[in-house]
């Protein structure tokens, strides 16, 4: 008698996103995936999950998706591949990477990865290859550098207020991120708070996204301009009697000075740096002052600038201002990040990690890969890479550089992949990835608390394989130092990561499905003083010295850290806007796209319709550009070919493009990365994708 098969599972979406679902898989009859659903019975998902996501079907299936081992028989780029064995693949790999090393060393060597997958054994096992060999480290800056930093020199910790705690808020303040389009999970809690409490939700951004449509109060600033609006909003809550002088006296290092400070910084001040008008300031600051349990929830948007890293501190420093830690409901919160503390020795080696190897730092790819000697840092050429998990060639900045670099003939990369993506297309060796409903994994929730176990729901078409078995097989060919590790599957991983870490066993997590990890009410909320020595909150970050989630090795800083504002302030180190490009612009997520996932899947495509710019109407006629029209943005890294839409919701001097697109979805190639800027920020680094000053004109 045949085994019908499940009518349905759970598991984890495994995207890099805040809100790491907790997901049910529901099958067919013939057991094929059929939808999936967010996970009432997680209190955080409760139930909801992403559009894109709910179609992954679509992706699973897809008919383009890799299977084979493929070998480039083409010039780079052309997408000309000739079928090999996984053996034959492996063994290549493995002679390409021990001739590198033999002629250059280990460091021309390269492992890349970043958050195609966020599982914990599958997306950083690349570490125990890099470590066991040798090979050059990576500084990861593509995403989150200045959001931590920022919210760490207050607090001292990357934790805070528990995020179902949203749903109890008398006011949610969403800043600098769209939660509609990229965690929705923050709305699912936002709206049940307005439809108990009558909670108000307050969206602070560029332009209207479609989180702002749903607020009870929105303000479109200019980017780059946030500390500006937080520190006229503390002037507010010190002027009027708003402040609670006896948290900052308890919890706090300066709050005389600090409010010393703000005293020339009221909202007409604001005003004139924001483009928002001083009533608009005047009335936020009087609701967050009246209204004390309110939540601001921070996002990551707004810290992608040379100034991020001060806009969210100043910004994080008003629940300080205002003592909304003390409630329930109350606080600002960003990533919970510091309440998983996991021992991933078995995953990543670190243990056979070498000091004194260097770390090249991920967003300077293209600058690495056409020899800048600052970016190699004095060391060999990079001549062999492995790249999981990530595609460079669409999404890091820089793009033209990135490309060139990729395009050499005496580079040797070997991509593992699920598509035939961009940086796919430019390899010499392409391996087929399997899909996380494919194999055992295990994730954290940053914008929430779970520990999370996403089981092996369905067997991955013939020929593809997980990230674990290439970095075992890869290592095994290459002499690596032994490692307990390279001996293990996910299950073993897994297991020994919980059981090490005081969390149990993997069979009590699959039991659960996850584990909830947020701390008690007077530790999430810092009542027990902040995570400095002294308890204090810090209004004066010591910049540059204090430790942070992704600081980098030793006393190495980055920027101009010497000029960073001592006290919560506007920092004037934008790339501004001049005679020469006139305008800013915003890259910012789609609805439909995940960073360059999703981009391949036709439900996502249709709903996204094209590459688009959106303009201010009185901008555009400043250049005779016409609604729909085909247009050149540009600067002096490049040149992009896209069509414009008028939008009268977007902040003066301000262009946006939403979605990241496949470069072969513009007219010329060249995707929107093109025109972004690699430069480190200070004081850890990080790129600053939506810091960047262009020129506009009709194609």
């Amino acid at each position: 008698m045949n085994q019908q098969p499940p009518k349905s599972t759970y598991s984890v979406c495994p995207h890099d996103c805040p809100s790491t679902c907790a997901l049910d898989v529901h099958f067919s009859p013939h057991g094929d995936v059929r939808r999936l659903n967010g996970a009432r019975d997680n209190a955080y998902t409760a139930g909801v999950i992403c559009a894109k996501v709910a179609r992954y079907a679509e992706r699973l299936y897809h008919p383009e998706r890799l299977t084979k081992p493929l070998l480039r028989v083409g010039k780079k780029g052309e997408g000309r591949f000739t079928e090999v064995s996984w053996e034959e693949a492996l063994d290549l790999t493995a002679e390409r990477f021990l001739k590198a090393e033999a002629e250059f060393g280990a460091q021309s060597v390269w492992p890349y990865h970043y958050a195609g997958t966020m599982g914990l054994v599958q997306r950083d096992s690349i570490h125990r290859l890099r470590h066991a060999k040798r090979y050059s480290r990576q500084f990861d800056t593509f995403c989150t550098n200045m959001a931590w930093t920022g919210y760490v020199a207050g607090t001292g910790r990357l934790a805070g207020p528990d995020p179902r705690e949203m749903a109890v808020s008398d006011q949610v303040v969403i800043w600098g991120t769209n939660p509609v389009a990229t965690q929705v999970n923050v709305m699912t809690h936002a709206i049940a708070a307005r439809k108990k409490r009558g909670a108000r939700i307050v969206v602070v951004d560029v332009y209207e996204t479609e989180t702002m449509k749903q607020a009870d109060l929105g303000l479109i600033l200019k980017p780059g301009t946030d500390a500006a609006l937080a520190c006229a909003i503390m002037h507010v809550l010190f002027r009027d009697g708003l402040a609670d002088r006896a948290y900052l006296e308890k919890y706090t290092d300066c709050p005389d000075e600090l409010e010393a400070h703000l005293k020339d910084r009221p909202p007409e001040w604001a005003a004139g740096i924001t483009g928002l008008k001083t009533a608009q300031i005047e009335e936020v600051a009087q609701l967050i002052g009246q209204v004390k349990r309110t939540y601001f929830r921070l996002g990551y948007g707004f810290t992608r600038s040379r100034n991020g890293v001060v806009g969210m501190h100043a910004a994080c420093s008003i629940a300080s201002v205002t003592g909304a830690w003390q409630l329930e409901g109350g606080g600002a919160f960003h990533n919970n990040g510091a309440i998983y503390e996991l021992n991933k020795e078995m995953i990543e080696a670190g243990s056979l990690k070498d000091p004194s190897v260097r770390v090249l730092d991920q967003s300077l790819i293209g600058r690495i890969l056409t020899g800048d000697q600052d970016a190699l840092q004095g060391g060999p050429p990079v001549k062999a890479m492995l790249v999981q998990n990530t595609n460079p060639v669409s999404v890091a900045p820089e793009q033209e550089l990135v490309k060139q670099g990729f395009a050499r003939e005496d580079l040797f990369t070997v991509v593992h992949e699920q598509f035939l993506t961009e940086t796919a297309r430019m390899a010499d060796i392409v391996l087929p990835a399997t899909q996380f409903l494919e194999h055992d994994d295990i994730y954290k929730g940053g914008g929430h608390q779970y520990l999370m176990f996403g089981p092996k729901a369905v067997e991955p078409p013939a020929g593809s394989r997980e990230n674990l078995f290439v970095i075992s097989e890869i290592a095994k060919r290459v002499d690596s130092k032994p490692h307990v590790g390279f001996d293990m599957n996910a299950r073993d991983h897994i297991d020994w990561m919980l059981q090490q870490s005081g969390y149990g066993t993997l069979n009590e997590l699959e039991a659960g499905k996850w584990r909830d990890l947020q701390p008690d009410f007077e530790t999430a909320h810092y009542l027990n003083g902040f995570a400095y020595a002294d308890g204090k909150f810090r209004f004066k970050p010591d910049w540059g010295r204090f430790a942070a989630p992704n600081k980098p090795d030793g006393d190495t800083v980055f920027g101009p850290v010497a000029e960073m504002p001592v006290l919560p302030d506007q920092w004037d180190i934008i790339e501004r806007a001049d005679e020469e490009h006139p305008l800013r612009l915003v890259t910012a997520p789609a609805r439909s796209f995940l960073n360059s996932t999703f981009n391949e899947t036709d439900s996502s495509r249709k709903k996204e319709g094209r590459p688009e710019v959106w303009l201010r109407p009185d901008d555009a006629a400043r250049f005779g550009i016409e609604d729909g029209a085909k247009v050149k943005i540009g600067n002096r890294r490049g040149e992009v070919i896209l069509h414009v839409r008028l939008k009268d919701s977007i902040a003066p001097g301000t262009i946006v493009s939403e979605g990241l697109w496949p470069n072969d979805a513009f007219e010329d190639g060249r995707g929107i990365n093109t025109l972004t800027s690699a430069d480190p920020v200070a004081p850890y680094g990080g790129a600053a994708f939506h810091d960047t000053a262009v020129w506009v004109k009709v194609a």
